[in-house]
């Protein structure tokens, strides 16, 4: 009698841990998924990226991307936009610099596909970026970062306005998570 109440005791005691390792992966979906357009579309950043407090007021979502050894995190920022496609891609080209002094816009690649009635513009830019640790607005001097990677999707709603998300870091981070990202940009759709 006493080895079968242990019995069932494990069984359940397992059954709890299971549905607690359940709610820790939703409770971690969860805090990857957001929305864009005020919310009517929606993602959800790879596993691993780490949601954060956005380090500017202008961005509305922020993750942390893990790196390798001693290298800085990724970072990952959503917010909405202003301008035309082509200005802001022409705007990226020039925060990144090349060590052999060629134009960026010509390493650069874009892709643009149609993805839940949206247009995304994909841009995959590196070289030196020229970083502005206050944001693009805040004046003050670049902290120029050599071999970084950018890949950002500019996402054009219907009715809703543009919204930029921009993944930038050390290029080998940037390397290692680049599927996550575009495998999060073609996941796309409309929010339930």
């Amino acid at each position: 009698m006493r080895r079968c109440a242990t019995s069932a005791m494990s069984v359940l005691a397992l059954f709890a841990l299971s549905g607690s390792a359940r709610a820790q992966a939703v409770a971690a979906a969860e805090a990857r998924a957001f929305t864009i357009a005020d919310g009517a579309l929606s993602l959800e950043a790879p596993a691993g990226w780490n949601r954060v407090a956005p380090k500017s007021g202008i961005v509305e979502t922020e993750f942390a991307i893990p790196s390798e050894g001693e290298l800085p995190p990724g970072r990952m920022t959503v917010m909405g936009a202003g301008g035309s496609v082509q200005a802001n891609v022409d705007r990226w080209y020039g925060q990144f610099a090349q060590p052999d002094g060629s134009a960026t816009k010509d390493k650069a690649t874009t892709k643009t596909l149609k993805l839940a009635g949206c247009t995304v513009t994909l841009v995959d830019v590196a070289g030196t970026y020229k970083d502005m640790p206050g944001g693009p607005f805040a004046g003050g001097q670049a902290v120029e970062r050599p071999d970084y990677r950018m890949l950002a999707a500019i996402v054009e709603t219907q009715g809703r306005g543009s919204y930029f998300l921009k993944f930038y870091g050390p290029g080998a981070t940037v390397a290692k998570h680049a599927d996550g990202f575009r495998k999060m940009v073609e996941g796309l759709v409309a929010a339930k």
